[in-house]
């Protein structure tokens, strides 16, 4: 069993959550960005991480991955309930938090450190081969214009970004303003798991499945920014999933 991944990546931290609370084993292989497009396509005719290659099947989306961890946990403990309505609604919030705080909170948080060099490489190069993290800081300058490239980067990415981001972390915060105890419900679901890896790009949660870098150790600015997710309701809900769901599936 092998977890092909981006080591900071909060769409390979789904995979890994989902794969340690079904107590599945995995070796995890990690890359760095634009060498991981050649390696997942070469395990299977993809460009995105993660991946799982379990046998004969080669997973190429979170969403199949945390499926998949399913397969191996008793109906009242999946992320995706058996009951066919709210299934429905684990599926629609899951998919719309990947399509919008995925890549807005991914493309805002590499906007603000790109101007930390050192920071950014020490944790985005974690057990990665060493020729490439060599790679990566040789070709700093290229790497970042790729990735800006890739990610859409503008002028006006650290203004839109950060204020969609916010206005999705005040629609979480209103789903749970009925006290309900999670966001579909009462039950520990997808939706939670992954409003809960694609927030971490904002709130650097230390339970997090790799080391982040924590706001203390970053440039003011970029820990005030971090500082502020982390204060906002729902960026707390995420916090307090890491420190009680993530912690118990890692044990």
């Amino acid at each position: 069993m092998r977890l092909l991944t981006i080591p900071i990546s909060h769409f390979c931290e789904k995979a890994r959550w989902a794969l340690d609370r079904a107590g599945i084993a995995y070796e995890e292989e990690r890359h760095v960005q634009g060498v991981h497009q050649l390696v997942a396509w070469r395990a299977g005719r993809g460009t995105t991480m993660p991946v799982l290659v379990a046998g004969d099947r080669v997973l190429t989306q979170s969403e199949q991955i945390l499926r998949y961890a399913d397969e191996h946990l008793p109906p009242g403990r999946r992320l995706f309930p058996p009951d066919p309505s709210e299934r429905r609604e684990v599926e629609a919030l899951s998919r719309e938090l990947d399509e919008g705080l995925g890549r807005d909170a991914r493309r805002l948080i590499y906007v603000v450190m790109f101007g930390a060099k050192d920071q950014m490489l020490r944790y985005n190069n974690q057990g990665v081969p060493r020729w490439e993290a060599t790679a990566l800081r040789a070709l700093w300058p290229l790497a970042t214009r790729y990735v800006a490239r890739h990610l859409g980067i503008t002028d006006r990415t650290r203004e839109e970004d950060e204020r969609r981001v916010r206005g999705t972390f005040d629609a979480i915060a209103d789903r749970l303003s009925d006290g309900r105890r999670h966001l579909c419900g009462d039950r520990f679901t997808a939706a939670d798991l992954t409003f809960a890896c694609l927030s971490s790009a904002v709130v650097a949660p230390p339970q997090y499945g790799v080391p982040l870098p924590q706001p203390d150790e970053l440039p003011q600015e970029i820990g005030d920014l971090l500082r502020a997710f982390r204060e906002h309701p729902a960026g707390a809900y995420a916090l307090e999933l890491f420190r009680t769901e993530r912690a118990a599936s890692a044990s």
